[in-house]
């Protein structure tokens, strides 16, 4: 039986990119014959199935309004075969804040280095715009108590610099550790932004950190980053060598490793789990079978997830994986990011699962988490699951460099995007409509 697990009230308001995937059960696209279906790599068509009517799946950049993060209703019902697979972004922004908080509190003779009783911090923030970025500078602010709200939402916009304590965005937070009181500031934030127009770039925080430590170096406790490629950036760049933990999100194979060097932490958000989910909708909405099967419900080889790793939440039509902190307890766990989740590594039989041919993109090919982390899992899982998945990365700044690549959607028989920006889903939609 499908799992349907309502959604949570931050869900609709939010749209904080989960992970997910969706009720109903797909038709089937082809015939079970493979020797009937002709190669996407020879620009054959794939049946009579019209391309607005095959499998769509979303994932990592939720169909939303990037100012209000309303989500797109619209293209995440583009057709009885569409979903959405992320993960649970307002979770994870709160293990990331607890993990920070719990790190301090553990180490608070050492932490404040100037003496001066306030334990600053700095945060890159990857894309002001993107909900998951939103939800990590919330969390972030939240469990430090520099949060401010504004209209019943904590305020993300970056600070600029904030020596003084005086940004209207943020507020002096107050920590009470054995006994003592201590004020908590954000030091300095911003987006960290390229001059081509690129977000969540590692270069810009790197250049950011040096910057800031340049201003106020000693006044600098902690470095907090909304993912491990700007996080690690800055941990080469100036923390590492000055001993300041620096706490970043995605659980990237190097970010784990520099745990045992110092870094303070992550947040894996189940990499493997939402790799599978992808590609295993698709399968599924192409079998005609269980949209759940393989999912929530054991499929023939053995496969499933268990609840405590995604749920369903049926009105938005999406699967969210559930996050875990990564911290020097337990990081060598996660030390290969790249390892398929055991519960949902078994061959499927190829006879009931012919090969079919999906069109998948990365918006952005230099993307750490999605090109060192998540593009090898789903390469090892479109293998299990008998997928010939092609492989598009973008430029991480404009839709049509991607867009301009689906020129012949005929030639695929389900489809897997991964947005530059939120807004833009019509942008791939309406290729589909053709």
């Amino acid at each position: 039986m499908k799992k349907k697990v309502l959604a949570l009230a931050l869900t609709a308001a939010m749209a904080f990119s989960l992970a997910a995937c969706g009720g109903g059960t797909g038709d089937t696209q082809q015939s079970a014959n493979p020797d009937t279906q002709e190669s996407a790599a020879a620009g054959g068509e794939t049946g009579t199935v019209a391309n607005k009517d095959k499998p769509l799946v979303w994932f990592n950049r939720q169909p939303s309004n990037s100012s209000t993060g309303e989500l797109d209703m619209n293209a995440l019902q583009f057709n009885d075969k569409t979903y959405y697979v992320g993960f649970d972004a307002n979770q994870g922004a709160e293990l990331q804040g607890t993990m920070i908080l719990d790190y301090i509190t553990a180490h608070i003779d050492e932490i404040d280095r100037n003496k001066d009783g306030v334990i600053g911090y700095v945060l890159a923030i990857g894309d002001i715009g993107h909900n998951d970025s939103i939800a990590r500078t919330r969390g972030v602010r939240a469990a430090l108590d520099t949060a401010v709200e504004v209209d019943g939402a904590i305020d993300s916009t970056p600070v600029g610099t904030n020596i003084d304590g005086t940004s209207t965005y943020v507020k002096d937070g107050t920590l009470e550790i054995n006994g003592k009181t201590y004020t908590v500031r954000e030091l300095a934030s911003q987006e960290m932004k390229n001059s081509a127009g690129a977000t969540w770039d590692a270069a810009t925080a790197g250049n950011a950190i040096t910057t800031w430590a340049s201003s106020f170096g000693d006044q600098i406790d902690i470095v907090a980053s909304n993912n491990d490629g700007m996080g690690m950036a800055m941990f080469n760049a100036w923390s590492q060598a000055n001993g300041v933990p620096t706490f970043g999100y995605d659980a990237n194979s190097d970010a784990v490793a520099a745990i045992a060097n110092g870094y303070g932490g992550t947040i894996s958000q189940h990499a493997d789990v939402q790799a599978y989910l992808t590609l295993r909708v698709l399968r599924n909405a192409l079998d005609g079978v269980d949209i759940d099967s393989g999912i929530g419900t054991a499929d023939e080889a053995g496969n499933v997830l268990g609840e405590d790793v995604f749920y369903y939440d049926e009105a938005t039509r999406s699967y969210y994986a559930l996050n875990v902190a990564v911290t020097a307890e337990n990081y060598e766990e996660f030390l290969d990011s790249t390892v398929t989740y055991a519960p949902v590594s078994s061959q499927l039989d190829a006879t009931d699962h012919p090969t079919k041919n999906v069109w998948l993109n990365i918006y952005n090919a230099a993307d750490n988490f999605l090109s060192a982390t998540y593009q090898p899992l789903l390469q090892k899982y479109d293998d299990l699951l008998n997928l010939n998945v092609e492989y598009i990365g973008g430029d991480g700044q404009t839709e049509s460099n991607i867009t301009n690549r689906l020129g012949n959607p005929s030639a695929y028989d389900a489809f897997a995007i991964n947005m530059v920006k939120t807004d833009n889903a019509a942008s791939y939609t309406g290729l589909l409509s053709q």
